[in-house]
């Protein structure tokens, strides 16, 4: 299911971004705002820190070691009106209002904080410091002061407030337009570049990513992906993801190939079945209607002929019914091992000694060439068994007056134990397939077997830590390899 441009994670990253940039711009354009006016408010305090005192000398306020009133009423008038950015304040030692230029009705402090004022003259370069404003009781500006009428006997301060009311209304209206026009286009200019870099940043970040999820989505409607080339450790995050997708379709791919291979051998292991199955059901059942409609006119040595038949049909039904059960248990690891350190060679002989009638009865010899005392690791009853389909299988393919040969010889690490027989070999193109359930080599001349016996002692010896193998010499040499019983665990498998 292909994801809508929304919902993708570019789709994401852009909108995340244009709306970090607004706030980033905003907050920039505030705090732009706010610095604009400390800078004009430190700049116009560092021109106008003595203008107090100019005015004192410039315009004859102090006449006779007294303040001129008259002078002062004039300065007030005049600067009103030629610069009605300023106002004026006259105050007592004590910092209350004694007269001011400013209009009276908007005068809201009977008095101003002397702290700042003492500040300012202890340490003119302590700026830029603001001071109360008399228009407002909680607002404060920058300002210029000095005492009158003179320094050395003063009766009080000449307190000029540098940004009055008149400056106020005319930066607001410079806020308001062209501040506001400029800090405008700036941030939008601003938004504009930092969000086309962004887009191509987070298109190049994510291009791997949005090739990643085609890839996804063809391995999801069953095409298989290109392997892309291994991560040597030079790659980010995006490369280790896609190598490790490579890695998990690659074994989801094999495994969906290995289902393929289980349900086609499940299969054929069920029509096998049948067939084996119905083989001896049919001979039961031929032979019982048999003596059922000849019964009058069979003799006695044809009905116990005919009983003998169907007896040994069931006999041979029964193995295969058992064979079925114990290869399923194997296969689901049902039957586990109980390992216990035993001499094989003892094992081989008890074997040999049971299999002997069955193999003079055949006409075949069984003889034990070479033994060596070795002790192995593994399951008594489990090896037996894999001896006992060993020699059977080698019973049934051997010509009547050979031999069969059996030895124990001690490898690296472990023992291994031989059968080998004086039978036709195994064709090359029948070994890779011998230790499966049901096989039967074509032209194969056994009867009354289903094929169960090697695929029962590969199962078992590997359940062992062990290996079974053959080979083709002059007849078929199968070996199989035990770990020896005195080797410590982590070698048993080498």
């Amino acid at each position: 299911m292909a994801l809508s441009v929304f919902r993708t994670l570019y789709a994401r990253l852009a909108i995340g971004l244009f709306l970090l940039l607004l706030v980033v711009g905003g907050l920039f354009t505030f705090l732009s705002l706010a610095s604009v006016r400390e800078y004009s408010a430190a700049v116009s305090h560092q021109l106008n820190r003595d203008l107090a005192r100019n005015l004192v000398s410039d315009r004859n306020l102090v006449t006779d070691g007294k303040l001129n009133r008259d002078a002062l009423r004039q300065l007030f008038e005049l600067y009103m009106t030629i610069n009605p950015s300023i106002e004026i304040y006259l105050l007592d030692r004590e910092g209350q209002i004694l007269s001011y230029s400013a209009d009276p009705d908007k005068i809201k402090r009977n008095r101003v904080s002397l702290e700042p004022i003492r500040t300012l003259l202890e340490n003119p370069e302590a700026y830029p410091l603001p001071g109360d404003d008399p228009r407002s009781h909680d607002r404060h500006k920058v300002f210029s002061v000095t005492p009158v009428p003179s320094a050395e006997d003063p009766t009080g301060y000449l307190y000029v407030v540098l940004r009055g009311e008149e400056y106020d209304l005319a930066e607001s209206m410079v806020h308001s337009d062209r501040l506001l026009q400029m800090g405008a286009g700036a941030l939008a200019v601003s938004l504009v570049v930092g969000l086309l870099a962004g887009l191509v940043f987070f298109r190049l970040l994510t291009r791997r990513l949005s090739r990643l999820t085609e890839r996804v989505e063809a391995f999801e409607s069953g095409m298989s992906p290109e392997r892309t080339p291994a991560v040597d450790g030079k790659g980010d995050d995006i490369d280790y993801l896609t190598a490790r997708f490579d890695q998990m379709a690659g074994r989801i791919a094999a495994q969906l190939d290995q289902l393929k291979d289980k349900d086609a051998q499940r299969r054929q292991l069920v029509a096998q079945v049948s067939h084996d199955l119905r083989t001896p059901l049919a001979s039961i059942q031929g032979y019982i209607e048999a003596l059922r409609l000849k019964q009058d006119t069979l003799s006695g040595d044809e009905r116990a002929r005919f009983l003998d038949v169907a007896l040994a049909e069931t006999h041979r039904l029964g193995r295969l019914v058992e064979e079925l059960f114990e290869l399923a248990a194997l296969d689901a690891r049902e039957k586990q091992p109980t390992p216990e350190p035993f001499v094989v060679a003892e094992l081989l002989h008890d074997v040999v000694q049971k299999h002997r009638p069955e193999a003079e009865h055949a006409g075949v010899s069984l003889s034990i060439v070479e033994v060596a005392p070795v002790r192995v690791l593994a399951d008594i009853a489990m090896t037996e068994r894999v001896l006992d389909n060993l020699i059977g299988n080698a019973i049934n393919h051997s010509p009547r007056a050979s031999e069969i040969t059996l030895g124990v010889a001690a490898g690296e690490h472990g023992a291994e134990i031989t059968v080998a027989d004086a039978g036709p070999g195994i064709d090359a193109a029948d070994m890779d397939h011998l230790f499966e359930p049901f096989y039967q080599a074509p032209g194969s001349s056994r009867i009354g077997h289903a094929g169960l016996g090697l695929a029962i002692a590969q199962r078992m010896v590997s359940l062992q830590q062990g290996r079974l193998s053959v080979r083709s010499d002059t007849g078929a040499v199968f070996s199989v390899w035990l770990p020896l019983a005195d080797e410590p665990e982590g070698a048993a498998g080498k």
